[in-house]
């Protein structure tokens, strides 16, 4: 069976925009339809600053893996990691760590497919088609326990993913959920992107990417606050510098300098207390 007929069996529609894909085409990658093009280039209309976003994301990545793996985590599980781009998760963690194994979560046949059919031969990644919005489907899914032990430290990252669910209160319970499931001495990273800096262009990608159909569920007019997302590390003691904008958490030296607003995304890791 081929990778198309597989997605064609599993129902997916080329013709609905998806955020992973149009990240792909931000990135100048080849994994994207047409609708994604589209839909991408009404998004560059209004925020032409978007491919930067990516790139400082891709480098927040980076640093949060390599911060973790010298921290001592051995245990990836990368929920709404997207299509498979340079300097994925067990690309980092395996160079700080040989023995770091990683889960990849999507709920996007391609990206699953893609995935699966890069790692099939990688003993320590899994690929896992799942919606967070359903972490026990997750947290009980055999090939996720197949590879990772929750009863041991892990690191749970939420990667610009939470943006795509409207609802405040399932935000909130996912996150609680994933930090109640994981072991003391566990780690939590979140990036989001925020409304803070540029309040008018980040309530027009709003109505835009639900307008498109990129996110699905009630409408809300605007992107979350920094402050919205400093909540969702309550229960958890923040790893310094906090939450901050991404260019500014542990940037490493002799990185250009970018003035961390510029970059209207906010990141941390959040260590649950041995």
């Amino acid at each position: 069976m081929t990778a198309f007929s597989k997605l064609e069996r599993l129902g997916f529609d080329p013709t609905i925009p998806n955020e992973a894909r149009m990240y792909d085409y931000f990135v100048g990658g080849k994994d994207n339809f047409a609708a994604d093009r589209e839909a991408a280039r009404r998004a560059l209309e209004v925020a032409p600053e978007l491919p930067i976003l990516c790139r400082e994301g891709r480098r927040f990545l980076d640093r949060a893996v390599r911060y973790l793996a010298g921290a001592g985590i051995r245990q990836f599980v990368d929920i709404g990691c997207g299509l498979p781009t340079q300097g994925n998760v067990h690309e980092v963690a395996q160079a700080a760590a040989p023995d770091s194994r990683v889960a990849y979560v999507d709920n996007d046949p391609v990206v699953v497919v893609h995935s699966q059919a890069l790692l099939e031969d990688d003993k320590q990644t899994a690929v896992i088609e799942a919606d967070m919005r359903d972490p026990d489907q997750i947290l009980s899914h055999p090939r996720l326990t197949g590879l990772i032990d929750l009863d041991e430290p892990v690191a749970i990252l939420l990667l610009f993913t939470l943006v795509i669910v409207p609802e405040d209160e399932l935000v909130t319970r996912i996150v609680r959920r994933l930090r109640d499931a994981v072991a003391p001495g566990s780690h939590m990273v979140i990036a989001h992107s925020v409304s803070d800096p540029r309040p008018e262009t980040t309530a027009k990608l709003a109505a835009l990417y639900q307008d498109d159909g990129v996110v699905s569920g009630p409408r809300r007019d605007q992107l979350r606050t920094k402050a919205d997302v400093e909540r969702l590390f309550e229960g958890l003691s923040l790893v310094e510098p906090g939450v901050v904008y991404i260019p500014a958490w542990r940037p490493d030296p002799g990185d250009q300098p970018v003035a961390p607003e510029s970059v209207w995304s906010v990141g941390g890791i959040g260590l649950k207390a041995p």
